[in-house]
């Protein structure tokens, strides 16, 4: 488990465009089986979270124009059980942090998987969400 301070500016990122954090499985449940759209980013402390996916995360909220109704995130090797519960609605997607995530009326729509995000600009990864927003919000 990473200390709190550690992870908290990390956590700051998101949060400060609009995030909820969903930090237990009670939460995660309530956030995806909730009427519309929801974007669940399970965040993570490695370089590609930091250099790619939260800026990218960051760049497609605060510019698409169709959103998702409800942002949350879950921070992988803290919030162990939000993440848990968060997976087993990815299926089949295997288990992958950082990783993103959106949902319709509880149904996952659109995928992106850690390999997606490695390697890929915040540009790159920003399209790809604001074409799913478009498609599904």
């Amino acid at each position: 488990m990473y200390p709190p301070e550690l992870v908290a500016p990390m956590r700051a990122e998101l949060d400060s465009i609009g995030f909820e954090e969903a930090m237990t499985p009670d939460a995660v449940d309530a956030a995806i089986n909730a009427e519309g759209t929801v974007l669940v980013v399970l965040n993570s402390v490695c370089g590609c979270a930091a250099g790619s996916m939260r800026p990218g995360v960051r760049k497609a909220v605060t510019s698409a124009e169709k959103k998702p109704a409800k942002l949350v995130t879950s921070f992988a090797g803290v919030d162990r059980d939000a993440v848990e519960r968060a997976r087993k609605y990815m299926l089949p997607y295997p288990p992958s942090s950082p990783s993103i995530a959106l949902f319709k009326d509880g149904k996952l729509m659109h995928m992106i998987e850690r390999h997606h995000i490695e390697g890929r600009t915040p540009d790159m990864i920003a399209e790809n969400l604001k074409m799913a927003f478009s498609e599904f919000c």
